[in-house]
């Protein structure tokens, strides 16, 4: 009985490691072998708008199919892609966006957007209804955030300007081997919930020793000038 049970013990021991092993295994093939993303850097593709959901008067959640259930989009963490759609004249136009989804997120990704009265590709997105398709290449941008590469991070946002932010500290907090803190000057809902589940590593407040800032240019242009005057230098500024 003695030996069935150690041999029982040793089953389970080995089991457990296999699992272990076999779970490491594959997080790391996730991390290494991500498929291939459908973005192209040089062609726009289109991709179907399944679900629009309105957020406030002019602002709006869109979320797109891609060519498969398994499929990921293959953006980056913290770079953006160029959509292209018609103004009120009827005349193209294009214009940078960073999804609040990540390549975790499979077969779609979701675009943020606010529709400013006098936007011309606001009045593409205003117009846009389940079924339509967006034109999308990419990825584009100078941001490559790689995990750990700094031991915090803090962040500015100001309106939609906070889709890459949300993007980067998504990945941040969901990688269970990046340690980055974050540190964020902004209020919503979605940001509120992260602080809250992630207590230790996320606070939405003031920021530490490396900035990263979003939003309008006068906005921009007033938080580099406040930021040059707390002694933040340049090169510690990141603007998007």
């Amino acid at each position: 009985m003695e030996l069935l049970q150690s041999h029982r013990a040793e089953m389970i021991s080995i089991a457990v490691a296999l699992a272990a092993i076999v779970g490491g295994s594959a997080y790391y093939y996730y991390l290494t072998r991500k498929p291939k993303g459908f973005l192209d850097p040089e062609n726009f593709k289109e991709f179907k708008l399944v679900e629009r959901t309105q957020l406030s008067h002019n602002v709006a959640k869109f979320k797109f199919a891609l060519p498969t259930p398994t499929s990921v989009l293959g953006l980056p963490i913290g770079q953006h892609m160029s959509c292209r759609g018609n103004d009120a004249l009827g005349e193209e136009v294009i214009k940078p966006y960073t999804p609040t989804t990540l390549d975790s997120d499979v077969g779609y990704f979701e675009l943020v957007i606010k529709m400013y009265p006098q936007g011309r590709m606001s009045h593409h997105f205003r117009e846009m209804r389940e079924g339509d398709y967006l034109a999308v290449k990419g990825p584009k941008g100078r941001f490559k955030y790689q995990p750990n590469q700094v031991r915090a991070f803090g962040m500015l946002a100001g309106g939609t300007g906070i889709t890459p932010m949300f993007q980067v500290a998504r990945a941040i907090l969901e990688n269970p081997i990046d340690k980055t803190n974050i540190h964020l000057i902004y209020a919503n809902e979605e940001l509120d919930n992260l602080a809250s589940n992630f207590p230790d590593r996320f606070s939405v407040h003031y920021v530490l020793n490396q900035i990263l800032r979003c939003g309008p240019p006068p906005m921009n242009k007033a938080m580099a000038a406040h930021l040059d005057d707390l002694g933040y230098a340049p090169e510690m500024q990141f603007k998007f």
